[in-house]
């Protein structure tokens, strides 16, 4: 083991006091190279995300030392690039482990250097710390969370003073700023004490409930009847949206909702969805069994920090479907579009975002409502850094929407980041809108796709733990970029290499691949987990040969990133 690793280990043992489960953790390790090795063999990496990692000790995990170490840098950032009467930051936090404490770390360290603090009293989704940003003239704001990672995970986002999260810019900057700090050097100061003098403050109601009717402003309904008394099922998925999604719903007339017992309260160990994400099925499982028992007619799930959003809608056999990320922002899209036509509210050269790996047949869905679509890179401040754009030319009414595969979606221009509160109002009133007129969901799905055309997207992620992993990757995508002729017997017509930069997009590494038959694949390296994704979109005439496709290019896919190193 390299010696570094094990003088990094021994300091660690000797001043890593603070937390009495680090010291437990730190004791457990001894003797244990694997185990040490990957707590040490690097600094938690802090990019566009922010931090994001397991949770223990060592310079490769979520504690109370990173976490200080990375507020240190911050505050380093904000002293030196904001005048004094702006040097503001606004903190929230999720349910998840050690969140209140990591939270009370940064506000802290942030007070200590003499920058102004604000923090909401409870947990608050990441929407309302976009919102809270903004609304306080801050700096910068923070997010502890790792959005739908399991529950070992926690994070650290930082957001600047648009709403959004930080560009590659800062983040360098701030990275840079971290780097000269040692985690033993940054301040642990007394949160209460710094409370009591005035130096943090609470974020008061008048900012959540401007927030609540920021989201509430968003509906597209202009008079139209709905009826407001669907059966819904919510699960907040033990994360921090049970609050502001039921009040967003029920101040909007949705009375009949029923909330996930299991799910309700607030639980960072996630004991009924280890993986805490509602893109995936096992998360929304208990949900869909209370629709079953209530006979519920829609089913809203949010994920930990309440910004992506899932559902489940019951198709005319009775069944319930959960719908994809794609398909739920193409009805979105389609509705919210249709409803600005018809009571002619479209605003002049109107403009919907979404990034590169999100299905392409919504900008056709744009196109036969006039309207200009923008692509961007992965991420949704990408999309937030447009509706930025578009207020600095005086134009923000001119953006209609945003969405990510992902499940995120952004109806308004009152955060700079994906909603899920806003997402479930829409979905819920684009959801009763249809009821009202006897059609469902699926229907009006299944009309998009025979008017524009079938497509099947997936996502598939191949993950690469350890010391060796970060190179297995980089190995994988250079593999790649010497060159692909085809895909499962589907000739690549086109490759788009974003590294260098594309289409006036800054440098990122991902590869797309343009397919003989109007299919594609993007793969790119997550930002945030030791993950490739793989983005597949099959263009076929219906969903039977739409799967036999995807499936032979996924298999195809796998068996190069086994064999590539």
């Amino acid at each position: 083991m390299k010696k570094e690793i094990m003088e990094s280990y021994a300091l660690w043992l000797q001043k890593a006091t603070a937390d009495e489960d680090l010291v437990r953790e730190l004791r457990g390790m001894e003797g244990d190279e694997a185990r040490i090795e990957d707590a040490f063999y690097r600094h938690l990496a802090f990019g566009t995300g922010g931090l994001r990692g397991v949770i223990g000790a060592g310079t490769n995990r979520m504690n109370v030392y990173t976490v200080a170490k990375a507020s240190q840098g911050l505050a380093r950032y904000i002293l030196a690039h904001f005048p004094k009467e702006a040097r503001r930051v606004a903190v929230s936090r999720d349910s998840r482990i050690k969140s209140e404490l990591f939270s009370r770390v940064a506000c802290a360290v942030f007070a200590a250097n003499g920058i102004r603090v604000f923090i909401y009293p409870e947990l608050m989704p990441t929407p309302c710390l976009s919102y809270a940003v903004r609304a306080l003239g801050c700096a910068a704001g923070v997010m502890v969370t790792a959005s739908h990672n399991p529950s070992q995970y926690n994070g650290y986002k930082v957001y600047g003073s648009d709403g959004c999260q930080i560009t590659t810019e800062a983040a360098a900057a701030i990275l840079g700023e971290i780097e000269k700090v040692n985690e033993f050097d940054a301040p642990l100061p007394d949160f209460d004490a710094l409370m009591e003098a005035g130096r943090i403050e609470w974020i008061g109601g008048d900012v959540y409930a401007a927030f609540t009717e920021a989201v509430k402003a968003q509906s597209v309904l202009f008079g139209d009847e709905i009826n407001r008394d669907v059966a819904i099922v919510y699960s907040p998925l033990n994360g921090a949206g049970l609050k502001p999604v039921t009040r967003a719903l029920t101040e909007s007339g949705f009375t009949n909702i029923t909330v996930v017992k299991e799910q309700e309260a607030p639980d960072g160990r996630f004991p009924t969805c280890p993986y805490p994400n509602p893109e995936i099925r096992e998360a929304m499982q208990l949900g869909i069994r209370y629709c079953e028992r209530t006979g519920a007619d829609l089913l809203l799930a949010t994920d930990p920090d309440c910004d992506r959003c899932g559902i489940a809608v019951k198709d005319e056999a009775g069944q319930y479907t959960l719908l994809t990320g794609n398909e739920t922002g193409l009805l979105l899209l389609d509705f919210i579009c249709g409803q600005r036509v018809k009571h002619g509210k479209m605003p002049e050269d109107p403009v919907f975002v979404k990034t590169i790996v999100t299905t392409d047949l919504a900008e056709r869905i744009a196109a036969r409502y006039g309207v200009r679509t923008v692509n961007v890179l992965t991420g949704f401040k990408f999309i937030g850094e447009q509706i930025g754009l578009l207020e600095k030319r005086g134009r923000a009414d001119a953006y209609i929407c945003g969405f990510e595969e992902s499940y995120g979606y952004l109806t308004g221009t009152h955060v700079r980041d994906k909603d899920a509160v806003n997402a479930a109002l829409m979905i819920s009133e684009m959801f009763a809108y249809y009821r009202t007129r006897g059609v469902s969901l699926t229907q009006r799905l299944a009309a998009l796709y025979a008017e524009y055309g079938y497509c099947l997207n997936t996502l598939h992620s191949y993950q690469f733990d350890g010391s060796s992993g970060m190179a297995r990757m980089n190995g994988i995508m250079a593999a790649l970029r010497q060159g692909v002729g085809a895909f499962a017997g589907l000739a690549v017509e086109e490759t788009l290499d974003y590294l260098p930069g594309l289409d006036g997009l800054p440098s990122s590494d991902v590869l797309k691949y343009r397919l003989a038959g109007g299919s594609a694949i993007v793969v790119r390296p997550s930002g945030t987990e030791p993950k490739l994704k793989a983005y597949l979109s099959v263009a076929a005439p219906d969903r039977e040969k739409a799967e036999a496709v995807e499936k032979r290019l996924a298999a195809d896919l796998a068996a190069r990133f086994a064999q590539d190193t």
